[in-house]
């Protein structure tokens, strides 16, 4: 899969914690192989278009959409519980 970020989820990535950023890499690349993976709990977002959520970890969400063979990401932040 291609893949694209969106300004606004490069300015909200590099303002957290570098451990953060850590995490979201490894999460990235699971996603890139297998959208499936189990520690990414990857499910779509609501009801809004083609909107994906998945997990950085406990704490941390981002957001992506699939458009063809490309994933798109929005947004990433901490996950309001």
């Amino acid at each position: 899969m291609n893949h694209s970020f969106l300004d606004q989820f490069k300015n909200q990535l590099i303002l957290l914690p570098k451990e953060i950023q850590k995490k979201f890499n490894k999460q990235f690349n699971f996603l890139l192989n297998d959208l499936r993976h189990p520690s990414l709990r990857a499910k779509k977002y609501g009801g809004v278009g083609n909107v994906w959520q998945a997990r950085v970890d406990n704490d941390y969400r981002f957001y992506f959409e699939i458009r063809g063979d490309t994933y798109f990401f929005v947004s990433i932040g901490k996950h309001p519980k």
